[in-house]
């Protein structure tokens, strides 16, 4: 006799507020908060991580929606210090933690480990994978890597992956120069708006996208996306995100936001 496997059916409203409003802490950072702990004169060692990762829960997590956060040091801490407010949401980042690249641009890649399963037994609500997608990008010489199909080909493994195990996926992506480019003002907008167009033709619960730098970005982004997005804070200052937020959310139609804190 042959038992079927339970299928988890787990839903955005997991790491949403009732009202469907995204307010995600990201502490996810593994090495970047090594080195903000070296900026102020501080030689953190990964007991100095695991901590601060679960004070920031702990403090944090009551007035949030959502908490992404790292296998390796932080679900760990928060988990075992019981940091998580009952009503918040864990979010766990399944890209690796190696980077890969081919000819100065980044090269998305997956741990198969690192799965809906794997997030389920993390004690996770919802997966969230870290990718730099630059659409826009010239077509690929003879014999190169197609880095555009190849990253969305990852990403629709673990679409399938998720559906699967009912877990949300959440996708997270920043646009990158090419080599030679500077990336800013318009060329920035329309590298953030193509690498939207082309995550929103996969089924992704949630993507995470850097505001495109004006309202008119964020119309332009309302106009092709048709699934929830959270605008990312991406290292702007609390005064400049919050003008940030309203902007996303009044012309871009954004759920909310992914702050890095």
């Amino acid at each position: 006799m042959t038992h079927a496997t339970k299928v988890r059916t787990g839903t955005l409203d997991d790491i949403a507020t009732d009202g469907h409003v995204f307010s995600i802490i990201a502490m996810d950072q593994r090495n970047t908060l090594r080195r903000m702990f070296t900026a102020v004169g501080r030689d953190a060692g990964d007991e100095d991580l695991r901590a601060a990762k679960a004070d920031v829960a702990r403090v944090l997590t009551p007035a949030a929606s959502g908490l992404l956060s790292d296998p390796t040091y932080g679900v760990p801490a928060i988990t075992e210090a019981k940091a998580l407010a009952p009503d918040c949401g864990l979010l766990v980042a399944a890209e690796p933690s190696e980077r890969r690249s081919y000819q100065g641009e980044p090269r998305t890649h997956r741990d198969p480990g690192l799965d809906a399963r794997w997030v389920l037994d993390q004690g996770g609500d919802a997966l969230k994978f870290f990718v730099q997608l630059r659409a826009d990008r010239p077509v690929p010489a003879r014999g190169e890597p197609d880095r555009v199909a190849g990253t969305l080909s990852v990403c629709q493994e673990i679409i399938d992956d998720c559906r699967a195990a009912g877990v949300p996926v959440v996708i997270e992506n920043l646009v990158y120069a090419l080599p030679g480019e500077d990336l800013a003002g318009q060329g920035r907008e329309d590298a953030i708006i193509e690498a939207a167009r082309a995550l929103n033709d996969l089924d992704i619960d949630l993507l995470k996208l850097e505001y495109p730098g004006s309202p008119e970005g964020c119309r332009r982004l309302a106009a092709i996306l048709d699934r929830p997005w959270a605008v990312l804070s991406a290292g702007v200052p609390f005064d400049q995100f919050t003008d940030i937020i309203r902007i996303a959310a009044d012309d871009g139609g954004a759920s909310g936001c992914g702050a890095k804190w």
